[in-house]
């Protein structure tokens, strides 16, 4: 669709193959990074390529490979960051610490803008509405641009998966429960970018995800 409102492209970086999305609105030209974990040099060429400015960097929750060189990249661009839920500075506080674990660069930060329920957030003449889904991580939020139907869902909900909860301060519970309560209602047609991996709709998860299909979650 030549006129759709919104256009991504799903960028993975880091070691850890973490989708970065770049969304912008196409009638400004204006954009954003979705999680900007790392490998920037391929991120604004990304941008470039599309003739995209960025004025925003999104995300999703405190993860390294989601957020590690988001101060960097905000410094160099001058744009605001925006996001995760304040329940997720433990992690940014120790981004440098987990990016020697990992080998991979980490920064903290503070963002421009802490998210919470109910937010949301613009991106040239767009609106994308702010949903808190902790369970993976306790800050973890999702955005929805609902005219598009499309979701960018961080670690919340993959094709076939769901978010890791073993890691400090995650709870299996709270992620079923933000899953059920946020995702779902959204609409089976809503097609969601994980934070890995490949895309999926949330009906196709709804029918066939071992962990929250709703013969699953029924049983």
């Amino acid at each position: 669709m030549t006129d759709a409102p919104l256009k991504a492209a799903i960028i993975p970086v880091t070691p850890l193959q973490q989708n970065c999305t770049l969304i912008w609105c196409t009638k400004t030209m204006r954009g954003a990074f979705t999680d900007p974990g790392g490998d920037l040099d391929q991120l604004k060429a990304a941008a470039a390529s599309q003739g995209v400015t960025i004025e925003k960097l999104l995300i999703t929750h405190g993860h390294i490979d989601h957020c590690g060189s988001a101060k960097v990249l905000a410094d160099e661009l001058n744009v605001p960051i925006e996001g995760p839920h304040r329940d997720d500075i433990f992690w940014i506080d120790r981004l440098a610490e987990d990016g020697a674990r990992y080998g991979v660069p980490g920064t903290p930060f503070t963002p421009d803008r802490w998210l919470d329920q109910g937010d949301s957030v613009n991106v040239g003449e767009l609106t994308l509405d702010v949903y808190h889904c902790p369970g993976h991580t306790p800050g973890h939020v999702i955005f929805h641009h609902a005219p598009s139907k499309l979701a960018i869902v961080g670690d919340v909900l993959f094709k076939g998966s769901i978010g890791r909860t073993d890691f400090p301060r995650g709870n299996h519970q709270d992620l079923l429960d933000a899953i059920v309560r946020n995702l779902w209602p959204l609409g089976g047609d809503t097609a969601f970018v994980p934070g890995h991996g490949p895309m999926s709709t949330f009906a196709h998860e709804r029918q066939s995800n071992p962990f929250v299909a709703d013969r699953v979650l029924a049983g």
